[in-house]
């Protein structure tokens, strides 16, 4: 029967879900216990409003883009932590639809969250991205008194090409190549959540997403390369990174994480790694719920006080 077929093959689909979402993860840190073991995740939630989608970019940018602010319910006058968090898509499509829940989870743990749009490549190409996030950070900065936005405590969260354009924002320092001509202080993340995470992109070959995003191939552009890899901008002075990967990822393969995840070592950067068992690059994002629980946790241990 061709209905009762159906039910089976629904039921077949949920059971591999639970099964690959009951597989766990390897979980570790630079010290010591992972934060979710400390309870730093918060079991009450807060409530929040949301605000209409607004512009965040001026008049004369080359493209109007929008955030949606997420304002939690918090009582009395305290500055609270914020949150830019950026969709993911290879730099070319899809949009905050894709984070909102995820935005939900931090604004339910106090954040402000401010969920937004970027241009796409290749009709704009690297580093227009990285300027409209700079540009957010700014629209932040400008909104922090009306939204009472304590500003050294803002985080940045993405997943995919999201995760690489938060983490560049908060490797790029607020001078040198990467912070010209849009950086500068008001860029600076107190930490950051970063899901597949493309790290360094001379590993991939001449795929046309990346080709797409830097305006050429690995030989025609090495330098821009070189300066888009986040793996290739870590120094001390980095924020504290939570990373979650993969580990069947073939898009962006795992060794992205833990290569990245090793560097922030070396520069003695606390951070932690959360390899999720037996998922490719979309099932790490559309099972993430645990990793995304560790990773607030995490977010929480930096900027919660």
């Amino acid at each position: 029967m061709p209905a009762l077929r159906t039910v089976r093959h629904y039921l077949s689909l949920s059971a591999l879900a639970l099964f690959i979402s009951g597989c766990g993860a390897t979980h570790q840190g630079t010290t010591g216990n992972p934060a979710i073991e400390h309870a730093s995740l918060q079991q009450k939630t807060v409530p929040f409003t949301r605000l209409p989608s607004q512009r965040y970019t001026p008049a004369e940018w080359p493209q109007a883009l929008e955030a949606r602010v997420l304002l939690p319910t918090t009582s009395g006058a305290e500055r609270r932590p914020a949150a830019l968090v950026v969709h993911g898509g290879g730099w070319r499509n899809r949009g905050p639809d894709d984070m909102e829940s995820i935005a939900e989870q931090l604004a339910q743990q106090g954040y402000v969250t401010v969920n937004v749009e970027h241009r796409f490549a290749p009709e704009y190409r690297f580093p227009a991205q990285l300027h409209d996030l700079q540009l957010a950070m700014a629209w932040i900065h400008a909104n922090s008194d009306e939204w009472n936005i304590d500003t050294h405590r803002i985080v940045g969260v993405g997943f995919s090409s999201g995760a690489h354009l938060v983490s560049l924002l908060a490797l790029a320092g607020e001078e040198g190549p990467l912070a010209e001509p849009y950086g500068g202080e008001h860029t600076r993340l107190a930490a950051v959540l970063a899901g597949g995470l493309p790290s360094d992109l001379l590993k991939f070959n001449d795929g046309r997403l990346v080709v797409d995003f830097i305006g050429g191939t690995r030989a025609e552009k090495n330098a821009a390369y070189r300066l888009a890899s986040p793996a290739r901008q870590i120094t001390p002075a980095a924020p504290p990174f939570f990373l979650f990967h993969g580990s069947w990822d073939r898009l962006v393969p795992v060794d992205h994480a833990t290569d990245f995840y090793q560097a922030l070592q070396d520069n003695n950067i606390e951070s932690e790694l959360y390899l999720q068992r037996f998922r490719g690059h979309f099932a790490s994002f559309l099972l993430r719920g645990s990793a995304i629980d560790a990773g607030i946790a995490f977010l929480n241990r930096q900027v919660m006080h």
